[in-house]
């Protein structure tokens, strides 16, 4: 598994990805409240499907084994589209939408380790890197595209041509 900073970090990434689509549909709420609450959302959201396995009550005990159902790509790729699908009357889907986003980044964090994540059924794994072994690269990756989808969707890719243009300039 990832370390748990990575998916924190890449949680953060994904939550503000997600307040660039709320956002980008209307569903901000007044002075924007919905959208800085979806950021705290993917922070949430990135490392859930972690934490989702603890009995709180119960210190160190799982209720399910460790990348089984609180991993399973189905179950938040529908929480992130059905939540979508309430955007932009439904006040609670916006934090939904962020929540999802970040545990679908922290399955597609875990899923080139050994160990990998159940797409459907079994588990799938691209065995790209042992767990941790990759933390730098793929925090920078995912803020990489974080940073780019609120350009993409906030500013119409302005900041990106721009810095396209720098670096043809060089």
């Amino acid at each position: 598994m990832a370390s748990r900073q990575a998916h924190e970090l890449t949680g953060w990434a994904a939550g503000i990805a997600a307040a660039a689509w709320i956002l980008h549909r209307e569903a901000a709420g007044p002075y924007h409240v919905w959208a800085l609450v979806t950021v705290v959302a993917g922070y949430l959201g990135g490392t859930a499907p972690d934490w989702l396995e603890l009995i709180p009550w119960r210190k160190g005990k799982r209720w399910c084994t460790h990348r089984t159902i609180t991993h399973w790509v189905p179950a938040w790729a529908g929480l992130l589209y059905g939540s979508n699908l309430g955007l932009p009357g439904c006040w609670w889907c916006a934090p939904l939408f962020g929540f999802a986003a970040g545990g679908l980044i922290h399955l597609l964090i875990d899923w080139p380790n050994p160990r990998g994540v159940p797409i459907l059924w079994s588990r799938h794994s691209l065995n790209l890197w042992k767990s941790g072994r990759a933390d730098s690269f793929v925090v920078v990756m995912c803020w990489i595209a974080a940073v780019w989808v609120f350009d993409y969707l906030i500013f119409g890719s302005v900041h990106f041509h721009r810095a396209l243009s720098l670096i043809e300039l060089a």
